[in-house]
């Protein structure tokens, strides 16, 4: 009887590991449910197998082959799919809180409702893939390829898709405040209704766009293509969109108070009006659409601090004042007197 509690983890990690690994390679179709405490099936074929409701904890599954796999409700929390085929994988409703699934394909794959919170799809391929109603807050997306994918009604906080590519993905409905879509694609997107406050829009390519009625409140938008993109009944309040072009974009009844459009040419945007930009701030570098006007400020905003503590006040008795120069004595006279 084994009674040392690593020595039983490591055995059960064996014995779980090891049983899917062997029954892959009998062939046979289905891999029973087994809890796992750790273990490495790297380059494993697995393809097909019906992995559903598996409990897999700090497993090694790198560069294995899982094309087809059934991962559904399953849990592998800490574990490694660094370079794996997960092509048309079924993970929908599993939990992956920290894996790492960096550079993965899993194009095709089902992940709809998956909790990703922190895991790493860096450069992944997740093109057409479904992760619609997931939770990935944290989760990193860099250089990942989502071309075509669906994250509708996602939770995106503080999400990382910086470079990645997300051309005629559809975000709607996501929440992603503060996330980061630095330099990433995002051309032909649908992003409508998108809560995108804080978000990092800067130098994206996001031609044709649909931002309808999107929260980008104090988001960074400069230094963007924007061409053609719809802002209808968007909320762009206290934005900066400075440098950025916004060649045909659509304005229709979106919000522009204190909105950053220094140097931005809107000559050619649609749907602007006078009192859209009667609260809005460019300068001598903005262009608008012939008879729109907009005032001129230096861009800079003032942060004021309620929790900064204000400099204690003492009291300097004023200098006395300096004593007046004595006056010259009067002149004396000499007379001469007679002798």
């Amino acid at each position: 009887m084994l009674r040392n509690p690593r020595l039983l983890a490591a055995t059960a990690a064996a014995l779980a590991i090891g049983s899917i690994a062997g029954e892959a390679m009998a062939g046979e179709p289905v891999v029973r449910r087994q809890d796992s405490f750790g273990g490495s099936c790297v380059k494993c074929e697995l393809s097909g197998r019906n992995m559903s409701g598996a409990r897999i904890i700090g497993a090694n599954f790198s560069g294995a082959t899982m094309v087809g796999t059934n991962l559904q409700d399953a849990k592998f929390h800490a574990s490694v799919f660094a370079g794996a085929d997960l092509t048309k994988a079924d993970l929908s409703d599993s939990a992956m809180s920290g894996a790492n699934f960096s550079g993965a394909n899993l194009s095709n794959a089902r992940m709809r409702s998956t909790e990703a919170n922190g895991v790493v799809f860096a450069t992944a391929n997740l093109t057409r893939a479904d992760l619609s109603d997931s939770e990935a807050t944290g989760a990193n997306f860099r250089r990942a390829i989502l071309v075509n994918a669906n994250l509708s009604s996602a939770t995106l906080r503080g999400v990382v898709f910086e470079s990645a590519d997300l051309s005629r993905a559809t975000l709607s409905d996501i929440e992603a405040q503060g996330a980061n879509f630095s330099r990433a694609r995002l051309s032909g997107a649908t992003l409508r209704s998108a809560d995108l406050q804080s978000a990092n829009l800067s130098r994206v390519e996001a031609t044709g766009a649909v931002f309808q009625a999107a929260d980008l409140t104090a988001a960074s938008m400069s230094h963007g293509t924007f061409t053609g993109a719809s802002f209808r009944g968007a909320d762009l309040s206290h934005a900066s969109l400075s440098g950025s072009t916004f060649d045909g974009a659509d304005f229709r009844g979106a919000d522009l108070s204190r909105t950053s459009l220094h140097g931005v040419d809107l000559s050619n945007a649609e749907g602007l009006r006078q009192e859209q930009l009667d609260d809005a701030c460019g300068d001598t570098r903005t262009r608008l659409p012939r008879g729109l006007v907009i005032r001129a400020c230096n861009g800079v905003r003032l942060i004021l601090r309620h929790d900064t503590a204000k400099p204690a006040m003492r009291m300097v008795p004023a200098m006395p004042a300096a004593p007046a120069p004595p006056q010259p004595p009067a002149p004396r006279y000499f007379l001469p007197v007679a002798g």
